[in-house]
């Protein structure tokens, strides 16, 4: 089956769905709603941002979808752009590039003074047409002059505000585009871009590329139109950044919430080291605890309520060990339990009073002895 769609309309689908991508609102716009309700049949999910005009109340989908979206405040269900309401009155329907457009030999390095001389006389010509609104006979002039010398800047730059007045902005965006990449300093082709991107409803582009051309040399259309694409430019502006804060806000709750987990899982991990045993060392090994449990002298022991009690009272402070060590019941416990574990290591790392670990009275002074009486 052939195409049933020429060419040159194919072209301006292209056109069209490239500038959806790069403004969505405009979907929203009332002259679109049958490309919307086209769109939203297929179950296609239509962007939020608003599309308004001057005097006009927002689009019923932005309003409609503002509140439930607003209701999302859960850290898992995802962040929700806030609608953006913009002025949309003057915003042009996109034209489509064409190969056509001379923009001449881009390799030359070059241009005679013949050459020079014979693009000043069409440039001249162009203007004359231009100032009588003959601007497709200026727009033929302006390619002449271009093929003689497209090392000119402002030859661009003038074509560039021809194409605005024909109502082809994009074209307008690439010739000036050409010429800054020829002189970075061109006010002229600053100004005539960014009231192209304007009527594209790029308001950005348009507010960053017209205040560019007031720094070089102030005009008052230029300030005129950079005043009208204020607004709009801002709520934009304010808009990313509420975006990002938003993001920010969130990734640092989340930040937060693993360092949260992160301490739990730590404190879980000290209390399994512990293995529950009050007063364990760092260096005890649960399963050895275990075996522990499976001894059956041991496991008596632990019956009598004194040793539990000891235990418990030693496990808070070591250095209460002092008041058990002549107890003979609880140094068997003791000497039995070091004696699985080995001494000095295990669950008493950190060493009983009187059991050899480190703190203990062996390590301490020793009470002096009748070999020591009279020596000072």
């Amino acid at each position: 089956m052939s195409c049933p769609i020429s060419d040159e309309h194919i072209s301006q689908l292209k056109s069209f769905i490239e500038m959806c991508r790069n403004t969505p609102q405009v979907i929203h716009h009332p002259k679109l709603s049958f490309f919307k309700d086209y769109l939203a049949s297929f179950g296609v999910s239509i962007p939020t941002a608003g599309f308004s005009t001057k005097n006009s109340a927002p689009s019923g989908d932005s309003g409609a979808n503002n509140k439930p979206e607003a209701a999302q405040s859960s850290d898992d269900e995802p962040e929700v752009e806030s609608d953006v309401e913009l002025d949309m009155d003057g915003v042009v329907e996109p034209d489509v590039l064409s190969d056509s457009q001379v923009m001449g030999d881009l390799s030359k390095e070059e241009v005679s003074d013949e050459e020079r001389d014979q693009s000043d006389e069409k440039r001249s010509e162009a203007m004359r047409a231009f100032s009588e609104q003959k601007f497709d006979e200026a727009l033929k002039l302006y390619n002449e002059a271009i093929l003689l010398n497209p090392l000119s800047a402002l030859l661009f730059a003038k074509r560039g505000q021809i194409y605005l007045k024909l109502n082809k902005p994009n074209a307008c965006i690439k010739d000036c585009t050409r010429a800054l990449e020829l002189n970075c300093d061109s006010a002229a082709a600053y100004k005539f871009r960014g009231r192209a991107y304007r009527l594209l409803g790029k308001f950005e582009e348009a507010s960053h590329d017209l205040c560019e051309s007031l720094k070089i040399d102030y005009d008052d259309q230029a300030n005129e139109w950079l005043n009208e694409v204020k607004p709009n430019a801002e709520k934009l502006r304010q808009h990313k950044l509420t975006v990002q804060r938003k993001k920010e806000e969130k990734e640092h709750r989340e930040k937060l919430r693993r360092l949260h987990a992160a301490r739990e899982a730590r404190s879980r991990a000290r209390g399994a080291d512990a293995g529950g045993f009050p007063g364990a060392g760092a260096g005890f090994n649960p399963q050895d605890f275990s075996s522990l449990l499976m001894d059956p002298d041991i496991m008596a022991a632990f019956q009598d309520p004194e040793v539990t009690a000891a235990f418990q009272d030693v496990s808070a402070n070591p250095a209460n060990f002092v008041k058990y060590q002549n107890n003979p019941k609880i140094a068997a416990v003791i000497e039995k339990l070091q004696g699985k574990l080995g001494k000095g290591g295990g669950l008493f790392s950190g060493g009983f009073p009187g059991f050899g670990g480190a703190g203990g009275p062996d390590s301490g002074p020793k009470p002096p002895t009748d070999d020591d009486v009279g020596l000072d």
